[in-house]
């Protein structure tokens, strides 16, 4: 195991714990798979690939701007790792001055989220720099070096209703339990996929594609150019399942972790040496349920089936015996019970795409708003100002007829730890659906589309664009 310490580029302490040894696979030859006629499901305008923040984003921005729609989800449900994954602590929507600048179609969901289902600081606290107020909201996941910020913990359940409704009601088709297997491509443009479900194998052909499947499924298999280089002494590449236990008392864990640190010490000390995959609980959007969203293990592959197996096992079976021993020794978990385990598997990283532009550390320390700007992010601490996400991260470099949202866009591994958080996940989700859209009622290739067409109908969906000449201190 090593700790990762809270720095000016990573917001959370995190263990990380190393892999089982790796079982070599047998080489058992190949079978050569016959030709067959693809039935045509469906052909569309815009096809997004992924349900998750970015898919769900994509699909109800292009179908705003009045594209024929079709988002294809593998699971039951929309939303991905905000609701499949359990990361219900959504990662900072503001910036350092309590400025909201994850907006859009984020700010809609928040808008329409019932009040029992998001917990967090009130918008009057948003940017505030009371030590009490700080301390407080420090033990909830919502403040940061010393600062309040809007990173509220949701219901699960809740989010995958309403990303649903939000896209049935702009007549989005939508399709679940349809796993994409095989882009479609001629002449070195994306014209649809080939997806499977029960019904067998059937094709979707489209206009553009918008791969929003997180691993870059799409345009890696379409022939794009992707790095897949992580700082491996980062929280960044590890794997986990989160999972969610039900009858405790956190506000009672939490007196305990801030009144008692030396006893709180030794409990954590004694749960890595009893348990060796250990991890803390986070507060959720209630009392009395609990999130853990580790243990984080490193050295596995989101692209190998075997580690992909050998991940949930680990974290079902340190499920089991967390839920043990915070029942012995954890204030406020005598009674806990396990509740629910992450259907869908906590995955950080595998592939970013090669763009035409990209996020890159260098420009961090700059504050300028690129030309071709269609997002903002908030910068992973104060020392420095907010980051301007280009449209460029969103395009391939050399493949037509696609674009790509979600955590593999194109950047580098360090901006990568934040280009993968949800919120940024809505931001360049909803500028890539946008972008398809008016890329197919234009007639023009993604790469063509005139920017500041582009920003203008990012403004009139309510996302935080800035003037080219414009920059935040």
């Amino acid at each position: 195991m090593k700790t990762i310490v809270r720095s000016d580029e990573r917001i959370l302490t995190s263990d990380i714990f190393d892999r089982d040894r790796k079982e070599e696979r047998q080489d058992l030859g190949a079978w050569q798979e016959p030709g067959r006629s693809v039935p045509i499901y469906r052909r569309c305008g815009v096809l997004v690939v992924g349900g998750g923040p970015s898919g769900t984003a994509a699909a109800a921005a292009a179908a705003k701007e009045g594209a024929d729609v079709v988002l294809l989800e593998r699971y039951n449900h929309l939303g991905g790792l905000s609701t499949g994954g359990l990361v219900i602590w959504i990662d900072r929507m503001t910036d350092w001055e309590g400025k909201l600048v994850i907006r859009g179609f984020a700010e809609e969901l928040f808008d329409r989220l019932p009040a029992d289902a998001v917990a967090g600081p009130s918008r009057a606290d948003w940017g505030s720099r009371d030590t009490g107020k700080a301390g407080y909201w420090s033990n909830r996941t919502a403040a940061y070096h010393g600062v309040v910020t809007w990173s509220p913990t949701i219901d699960p359940e809740r989010l995958k209703l309403l990303s649903q409704e939000i896209v049935l009601e702009r007549n989005v088709k939508l399709v679940y339990h349809s796993w994409a297997a095989v882009p479609i491509v001629e002449g070195g443009k994306v014209k649809g996929v080939v997806f499977e479900s029960k019904e067998g194998r059937m094709a979707i052909m489209a206009d553009v594609v918008v791969d929003a499947t997180g691993d870059g499924d799409v345009f890696a298999r379409a022939g794009a150019d992707f790095e897949n280089d992580i700082e491996e002494g980062d929280v960044h590449h590890c794997m986990n399942t989160a999972w969610l236990f039900g009858g405790v008392d956190m506000n009672r864990w939490i007196d305990f972790k801030t009144g008692q640190p030396d006893q709180h010490a030794e409990f954590m000390a004694r749960g890595r040496n009893e348990l060796g995959l250990f991890e803390r609980p986070f507060v959720s959007w209630r009392n009395d349920i609990a999130l853990f969203m580790g243990p984080r293990q490193s050295g596995y592959s989101a692209l190998d089936v075997d580690d992909l197996t050998a991940v949930e096992v680990r974290s079902h079976r340190a499920m089991a015996a967390h839920l043990e021993y915070f029942r012995k020794h954890a204030p406020g978990f005598e009674s806990a019970y396990m509740l629910y385990s992450a259907p869908q598997l906590g995955v950080r990283h595998t592939r970013r795409l090669k763009g035409v532009g990209a996020v890159r550390r260098s420009q961090w320390p700059d504050g300028v708003a690129l030309g071709d700007e269609v997002g903002v992010t908030p910068a992973v601490s104060p020392k420095f100002p907010n980051i301007s996400i280009p449209y460029g991260a969103l395009v391939p470099a050399r493949l037509d007829g696609l674009l790509a949202c979600g955590r593999h866009v194109s950047c580098d591994p360090n901006s990568h730890g934040f280009m993968r958080e949800i919120p940024q996940c809505w931001i360049t989700g909803q500028a890539a659906g946008t972008a398809a859209a008016l890329a197919v009622a234009q007639g023009v290739a993604p790469r063509d589309l005139d920017v500041g067409t582009l920003q203008a109908a990012l403004l009139r969906q309510g996302v935080f664009v800035r003037p080219q000449t414009e920059t935040v201190a």
